[in-house]
C-alpha cells in the first residue's frame, strides 16, 4: 500500500487528510469504494434515493488515470445492500475518464 493509500483508508470522500474529523458519522449512510484510485474511501449517500445509487458516480479525483479527471464507480447487479445508517453497500471501480 503506497502513502496516498494510506491516507484514504477509513476516510469519508471529498474530507481532507488533516480533517480533524475524517471518518464517517454514526447517523450517516455510506457506500464503500473498492478498487481504483479511491479504494477504502467511504462516499457518503445518505439521503439518496435508490436509482441515485443504481447509476453509479462520476467522482472527481486527482488520483485517477488523468489528474484532474473523474473515478468511476458503479454498484454490482444484485448485491444486496443493508439498511442504513452506516455502510450500505459497496460501489466498484469501472474506470477512470479525463
Amino acid at each position: 500500500m503506497n502513502g496516498d493509500e494510506q491516507l484514504l483508508r477509513g476516510r469519508v470522500y471529498g474530507h481532507d487528510h488533516d480533517d480533524p474529523h475524517p471518518g464517517p458519522l454514526a447517523h450517516r449512510t455510506y457506500a464503500e469504494l473498492v478498487g481504483g484510485p479511491l479504494d477504502g474511501l467511504l462516499l457518503d449517500i445518505h439521503g439518496w434515493r435508490t436509482e441515485e445509487v443504481d447509476k453509479g458516480v462520476a467522482l472527481p479525483t486527482e488520483l485517477s488515470r488523468w489528474p484532474g479527471g473523474r473515478a468511476l464507480y458503479d454498484p454490482r447487479p444484485g448485491e444486496p445492500r443493508a439498511p442504513g445508517p452506516g455502510v450500505t453497500c459497496r460501489l466498484y471501480h469501472s474506470g477512470d475518464m479525463p
